[in-house]
């Protein structure tokens, strides 16, 4: 007699609840490059909240469930559909002086996951979030010198100093509304 009805299912990577929960995420995401907040700043002209979205899937997701929802966000973009930050998308955004920005998401989505823990420690969320920070704006600034022959003061002054501290705020202000969402979504 064959027992292969009998057998126990394999388990499954993520249920479908988890699936369902970060395919809602990935569509946040995309809608989140069209966020912003305009601001006073003539350095930073608009806040947006790809960033903050950004950091709240990685402080908030195990590290699996972030990558696919950073995976499934950035070949949405590879392929043209106007998912990056004010409707970017393709080879040609990713390439350009600015687009190391965006290609440094993916290296937050996979790292904050995996240096932050699994049990909520406020002062540790707000220092991972701050490397994420630095992550996503170093990386940017190295390939805006690189792309634009700029000397390193040039490019600090162009590719960092206009974005770090607004980028430190929503970073902190994620860190800190991290329980509310792990009490919502029972993560």
């Amino acid at each position: 007699m064959d027992n292969t009805f009998n057998q126990p299912q394999s388990k499954q990577l993520l249920s479908t609840k988890r699936m369902v929960i970060c395919a809602l995420f990935a569509a946040l995401l995309c809608v989140s490059a069209y966020l912003s907040i305009p601001t006073p700043l003539p350095m930073a002209p608009k806040i947006t909240l790809m960033n903050f979205v950004i950091f709240l899937i990685a402080l908030l997701f195990p590290v699996t469930e972030s990558f696919l929802i950073g995976l499934v966000w950035f070949l949405l973009g590879v392929v043209g559909l106007p998912v990056f930050i004010g409707g970017g998308s393709g080879i040609g955004y990713l390439i350009a002086p600015y687009g190391a920005y965006t290609w440094a998401f993916p290296i937050v989505l996979i790292v904050l996951p995996l240096i932050r823990g699994k049990k909520y420690n406020r002062i540790w969320y707000t220092i991972c979030g701050i490397i994420g920070v630095l992550i996503i704006d170093v990386i940017g600034m190295l390939y805006l010198q690189h792309s634009m022959s700029y000397d390193l003061k040039t490019a600090f002054l162009t590719g960092f100093v206009p974005f770090i501290l607004l980028d430190l705020v929503k970073a902190i202000v994620v860190a800190q509304i991290i329980p509310a969402f792990r009490k919502i979504m029972e993560v």
